[in-house]
């Protein structure tokens, strides 16, 4: 399966080329977005505009990806969902536990704004330990 990798400068874009089977999807994106979260750039748009079709087993594996992702300090948020994508992550009920935008713009303000949360709150230990 073709991923097409785009790194800016707080986030990567990982892109599914070609719409296969879901296994094969999630054989391929699961090892990609494990080895990105280990890199000086760990926050991940998940671009899904070329998957028309996800299972349920591929839905709680991006499920646990993206709370791997947020118990490291960094963002995973899907962009660009099709309409059948996003109706059978309805009927699974995870849609609500995803992070998930309607488009790439969007899921990029989404990783600049968990960024800055996250220096606020890493400012805030720091003033608290020293005050203490």
């Amino acid at each position: 399966m073709e991923v097409k990798i785009d790194t800016k400068e707080k986030f990567t874009v990982v892109t599914p080329i070609e719409a296969s089977n879901t296994a094969n999807i999630a054989a391929t994106l699961i090892p990609i977005c494990n080895k990105l979260l280990h890199e000086p750039i760990k926050n991940v748009v998940l671009n899904m505009e070329f998957i028309k079709t996800l299972d349920q087993d591929f839905a709680k594996q991006l499920m646990a990806l993206q709370e791997q992702f947020y118990e490291n300090s960094a963002s995973f948020v899907i962009c660009n969902l099709s309409d059948p994508a996003s109706s059978q992550l309805e009927a699974f009920e995870i849609d609500e536990m995803l992070n998930i935008t309607p488009t790439e713009s969007e899921a990029w303000d989404i990783v600049q704004m968990e960024e800055i949360e996250r220096e606020l709150l890493d400012g805030d230990d720091i003033n608290f330990e020293t005050n203490s």
